[in-house]
């Protein structure tokens, strides 16, 4: 008894070395998979003396032909042979374990995308539910424990400093390679494919955009645009899972690694939205981008996030004043680069809106601007006066200089008076200017009328002072 099971720990080989993945039961599913992470602790097997002395052949390695070598008759057997090879996955916390079978299998896959790029390499039904097991088998895992902390502008910043790169990243970057050349041959039937790339594939995709690895990421981002792009029928269902991350990331957790990511595949699916604008396209503007603007991250994401949002405007300039109402109504109170982005992305929306939809937003939208003006950070004051730089925000306000002049009169006349930035105190000069030679009427009434509400609140502030010195006097008399 003690010999046979001598013997069958020969022939086990540990899983900390290798783990096989297919072949895969029907009952098997991706989310079953987990794999050894750079950033995680390795789960050690016990393993006998005689286990560490001696490790087992693995014959799944045997020297296989290419496929050129291959009879045609032979190569569909071929390619699942060597499928099967690249769903062994490895530890590669140490690059020296098992250094010649991971170097087989990197080959291996290299083999399987050129047949697959290839005149003849058409493949099978059930060699292409194979295949898709084995890319299932290798990007679908268990991601790093870095990717589930907290994350804060604190953290993204030393992520910037010191980025994750995957060590398995040798083997996993080929798998990517080879799903995308999956989707996109010309020989790959949609109806056969959506079998196996299903709503649970498209799923268990979407997860990987957390990764902390930023290749990966891109890869993913590629991956899904192109199945985006082939399979029509799976169209809803992702716009409707990325809206969901989108939900969690805005109002529950506060952390995703790919939202920039995704936002660049969604800004090349709006600008495939139809004119006029669908009522769910409208809703998704209001209720997932707008709030997108909320959290303290914003800065990592918000050029990805600009382009979504001047794509709305551009299909519909009707949106304009959905558009701005919703950026005044997230506006940072206490956090100037946000607001310095928060500008910018308004003279953008701004610059592609007609008159009749600056008229509805303009009241609500000068207030905010003068306060900008006003502010003691010299970057968001410059930011705020700088849109009068832009030629078309210039022709709307002349148009309406009516409204907009009374409401922002009193910011240019304290920049002019007591603002300590010069370059602050120089644009609001050129403002001022532009404003008198459009009506010169018009700003001597408002000049009159700062005059007034000046001279009352200082007549106010006189009587408030000569009220407390009675009641001191009083209070000095009765002592």
């Amino acid at each position: 008894m003690f010999h046979k099971i001598i013997k069958r720990g020969h022939r086990r080989v540990a899983r900390s070395d290798v783990d096989f993945a297919c072949p895969l039961s029907a009952k098997s599913s991706a989310s079953d998979f987990v794999v050894c992470h750079a950033s995680r602790g390795v789960a050690q097997q016990p393993q006998t003396p005689a286990a560490e002395a001696e490790r087992p052949h693995l014959d799944i390695f045997e020297n296989l032909p290419t496929f050129r070598e291959a009879a045609a008759v032979d190569r569909q057997d071929l390619f699942l042979r060597k499928v099967k090879v690249c769903c062994v996955r490895f530890d590669f916390t140490d690059t020296l374990k098992m250094a010649k079978e991971k170097d087989i299998k990197q080959q291996t896959l290299i083999e399987l995308m050129e047949f697959i790029q290839s005149v003849s390499g058409k493949i099978t039904e059930a060699n292409q539910g194979e295949l898709v097991k084995m890319i299932s088998a290798n990007i679908f895992r268990e991601l790093s424990p870095a990717s589930h902390e907290s994350t804060c502008s604190e953290n993204v910043e030393s992520e910037e400093e010191n980025p994750f790169f995957d060590p398995s990243w040798p083997h996993l970057h080929l798998v990517y390679e080879l799903l995308l050349r999956y989707v996109v041959s010309p020989d790959t039937d949609t109806k056969t494919a959506k079998r196996y790339i299903d709503h649970f594939f498209v799923m268990k995709l979407l997860d990987l955009f957390d990764s902390d690895d930023q290749r990966e990421r891109e890869c993913v981002k590629t991956a899904l645009h192109r199945i985006y792009g082939k399979f029509m029928v799976h169209r809803p269902f992702i716009r409707k899972a990325i809206n969901n991350i989108f939900y969690r990331f805005v109002y529950e957790t506060g952390r995703q690694n790919g939202i920039a990511e995704l936002l660049e595949i969604l800004g090349s699916i709006i600008s495939g939205f139809a004119s006029p604008m669908k009522e769910e396209h409208k809703v998704f503007l209001a209720r997932v981008l707008i709030p997108l603007h909320k959290p303290k991250t914003l800065a990592t994401y918000h050029n990805q996030l600009s382009y979504c949002i001047t794509q709305f405007v551009e299909k519909d300039y009707r949106l304009a004043d959905t558009i701005v109402m919703g950026l005044l109504k997230c506006w940072p109170v206490t956090n100037s680069p946000k607001e310095v982005l928060f500008l910018g992305e308004l003279e953008e929306v701004l610059e592609k809106t007609n008159t009749v939809e600056f008229q509805r937003c303009m009241v609500p939208l000068f207030r905010q601007i003068a306060r900008s003006m006003k502010s003691t950070h010299f970057q968001v004051a410059e930011r705020a006066l700088f849109l009068w730089n832009n030629d078309h925000i210039v022709e709307l306000i002349a148009q309406n200089r009516s409204v907009i002049l009374p409401i922002i009169f009193e910011a240019l006349q304290k920049n002019t008076q007591y603002h300590w930035n010069q370059a602050v105190h120089g644009l609001s000069l050129n403002v001022r200017k532009t404003f008198m030679e459009l009506d010169g009427d018009l700003f001597e009434e408002c000049r009159k009328q700062y005059k007034g509400r000046k001279a009352k609140c200082t007549e106010l502030e006189e009587q408030r002072e000569l009220t407390w010195q009675r009641l001191a006097a009083a209070a000095a008399a009765a002592e």
